[in-house]
């Protein structure tokens, strides 16, 4: 499976080493003090803020942090933070769960553009694993429901990948250029990834500057190792392809316009637990398909304006109108050798406008958002076709779906060490398929509904102590539109599952509290948070009582889910020395929801599905003074998974029975900075060899897997 990839990476690799023969020793002088310097954040309040004064639990991960861990995805890259579970159903798909939320109540934005449609389903998923991370800037992370900036779906959480940018405005009139590669290898995930970026950029006689970056990755990924016991995981790599070329335009200092367009493909991704291949560690079942492979094709094109400092009645403006499409082809064998292809594309038209102004009464930010969803899907049995197969595939055909949002917020002063921010949303989704299948009688029917919520938040934030201590909280409301998954879906759930449509749906409803603290000094860094979520109509699947004709239970979807998350969480980092940190968090997540057991069940309180264990890191890190060399080492920990919801229980192939085992797994990595422009990075990861899996994943993490990485600048 490396063998289509290797041919792109030998050329990054020989970047690389053309990069690192021309690069200058670099002799950085020792930090005469501890630097406090943070960037600033978009996501929480849609206003650039520095990330201590936002009133939100809030996390960031940057370009160094992402290159010295070398993540293999975007999923892995939100592992290290507290409150997130990165569940992985197979090698090319990850999906977080957010403070006990994930799929389609969880919140993706690539530059500010909704990566969610209308056909994510309510369990993990594949799509977050979509976007290149070796392609981003960094991750800003706000946990808990943020419905009133961000709309539908931003319940535990939401999660905005900001891409890179061209770093070649030139000092001067004229041309700049530069470049960057980076080459990564491991080895129990026998894999192989590279990228190779250039930069060009020109400032022109009157000031303005343009920048071009064009970028693209390989990657290539073996059949997974295991720990000691397990060793091998056939079936589970894959191949994955990416472009991108980001066009920024200064027409002054405070005016941009920005064009991106950006290509990932992966190809014959397996979801091995549904097939035979599927391992039976702990006693767990393997599927019965010969087959279950995916395809998954995603572009995104946007043109933005971005202009600041008006001076005006409107002192910013934002503007974006975007093409996304999304291509997904499932290729499955089925036991008895008969094949099937189904899959959707979909369209997505998206356009917002944002805009802030300083008023007697605060700092205001108002806006809005439109989206509309074009959805088509199909599916094809090679063999022994059936009645209904041209109806629809995974969801309806010939479908629309729209979201519009009108949003206000306004963030008071009200004391010198007290800051008020309120906010509220008119959010509209609706609903158009003009091809479902029926699940009694396989015949054509529509559907057409629309849903409106009105939303709110109220946040606070005190300040304790001038730039060290602030103290936060407040109340937000979450609002899901049901989608398309959730009203059409026909095809397979969790283990032998049969999901069939549900019209008629209603709106989830959620209220989450919060409060938490922050504390930055010059030796201290820390932020933990208790929360509250309340659940009201939550979507949920359960059994009809019948069963397919393959054999599957068939379940089906009602607003019967009632109840609570809440948790703790606590991160902290302590420099005990001028060269040395020790760091760590821990997560406390519990939570009980309605749902029915089984079809002669009446509502019966459960676990909500894939709940977090109690889980923990703790590490240390040393760096070199003069900023050539660091090393880390981390250990983490998690608790048995044994609060299992009634799905949960039912999911052979993916949870052992009584839940999935508890793991104490270390790490070491280091990093030698060679040059100004050239960096290496070794990591070593499960040094134990142990074998465990993250709650809820179709496959086994990873056992002592030795990692290599450089990456280089012109």
């Amino acid at each position: 499976m490396l063998a289509p990839c290797r041919t792109l990476i030998a050329a990054l690799t020989l970047f690389v080493t053309a990069a690192m023969a021309t690069a200058q020793t670099s002799e950085n002088p020792p930090p005469t003090k501890p630097s406090k310097a943070r960037q600033t954040v978009v996501t929480a309040t849609r206003l650039m803020e520095d990330p201590f004064d936002v009133p939100y639990s809030i996390d960031v991960i940057g370009e160094e942090s992402l290159r010295r861990r070398s993540y293999r995805t975007t999923p892995q890259a939100l592992r290290d933070i507290p409150g997130v579970m990165v569940q992985e159903t197979a090698h090319g798909h990850g999906s977080p769960y957010i403070r006990g939320f994930t799929s389609f109540r969880t919140l993706f934005l690539v530059d500010g553009i909704r990566l969610n449609n209308s056909v994510f389903r309510p369990g993990p998923n594949q799509y977050w694993n979509t976007v290149d991370p070796s392609s981003l800037d960094r991750f800003e992370i706000v946990k808990g429901p943020s419905s009133v900036l961000h709309g539908s779906d931003a319940i535990g959480g939401t999660v905005h990948a900001i891409t890179r940018s061209p770093d070649t405005w030139a000092a001067t009139v004229g041309f700049a250029y530069g470049g960057h590669s980076s080459v990564r290898y491991a080895t129990a995930e026998d894999s192989l990834q590279g990228r190779g970026e250039m930069s060009l950029g020109h400032t022109w006689d009157d000031g303005a500057k343009t920048g071009i970056l064009i970028g693209g990755s390989a990657r290539s990924f073996g059949d997974l190792e295991g720990g000691r016991s397990v060793g091998n995981q056939p079936d589970t790599g894959y191949d994955e392809t990416d472009f991108d070329i980001k066009v920024q335009h200064g027409l002054d200092a405070d005016t941009r316009v920005v064009f991106l367009h950006q290509r990932v493909a992966q190809n014959d991704v397996p979801r091995t637990h549904r097939t035979v291949n599927g391992i039976r560690w702990q006693g767990l079942a393997s599927g019965s398909d010969l087959q279950r492979d995916f395809d998954q094709d995603r572009r995104l094109t946007y043109l933005q304006l971005h202009r600041e400092n008006i001076g005006s009645l409107v002192d910013t403006v934002r503007a974006s109108v975007s093409w996304h499409r999304q291509q997904e082809v499932r290729d499955r064998i089925r036991s008895n050798t008969n094949r099937e292809l189904q899959g959707f594309d979909v369209g997505t038209l998206g356009a917002w406008v944002q805009l802030a102004s300083d008023t007697p009464a605060g700092r205001l930010t108002y806006g809005a958002e439109f989206y509309r969803d074009y959805v088509s899907s199909f599916l094809r049995r090679l063999q022994d076709p059936q009645p209904g197969d041209g109806i629809q595939g995974p969801v309806a055909d010939d479908a629309t779906y729209d979201l519009l949002g009108v949003y206000v917020q306004d963030s008071i002063e009200v004391m010198d060490n007290l800051a008020l921010t309120l906010g509220a949303r008119f959010q509209w989704a609706a609903a158009d398929a003009g091809s479902v299948r029926h699940p009694v009688t396989s015949t054509r029917t529509s559907l057409h509904d629309d849903w409106t919520a009105l939303v709110g938040s109220a946040r606070l934030r005190y300040v304790l102590v001038p730039g060290e201590v602030h103290l936060f909280g407040g109340v937000s409301q979450g609002f899901r539109a049901p989608n398309l998954s959730d009203l059409s879906r026909f095809d397979s759930a969790r283990s032998n599952e049969l999901e069939i449509p549900s019209p008629g749906l209603d709106p989830e409803h959620y209220i989450s509290y919060e409060i938490g603290g922050k504390v930055e000094t010059e030796r201290l860094a820390a932020q933990s948070s208790i929360f509250y979520t309340d659940i009201r109509d939550q979507i949920l699947r359960f059994p009809t009582g019948g069963t397919s004709a393959g054999g599957e239970t068939i379940v089906t979807k009602a607003n019967v889910g009632d109840g609570y998350v809440a948790g703790i969480e606590v991160g902290a980092s302590v420099r005990i020395l001028d060269d040395t940190t020790v760091f760590g968090n821990a997560t406390l997540i519990d939570g009980r929801i309605t749902n029915f057991e089984s079809t002669a069940s009446t509502l019966q309180e459960t676990y909500p599905t894939r709940l977090m264990p109690f889980s923990a890191q703790l590490g240390a890190r040393w760096e070199d003074s003069r900023g050539r060399f660091w090393a880390e080492s981390v250990v983490v920990w998690a608790k048995k998974a044994d609060r299992l919801s009634f799905s949960d229980q039912r999911d052979t192939t993916r949870i052992p029975a009584g839940g999935t085992p508890g793991y104490a797994v270390w790490h070491a990595r280091c990093g030698w900075n060679l040059s100004e422009q050239t960096s290496v990075q070794v990591l070593l990861e499960n040094i134990t060899n142990a074998d465990y899996r993250v709650h809820g994943s179709g496959l086994n993490r990873p056992g002592r897997n030795l990692i290599f990485g450089i990456s280089a600048r012109l």
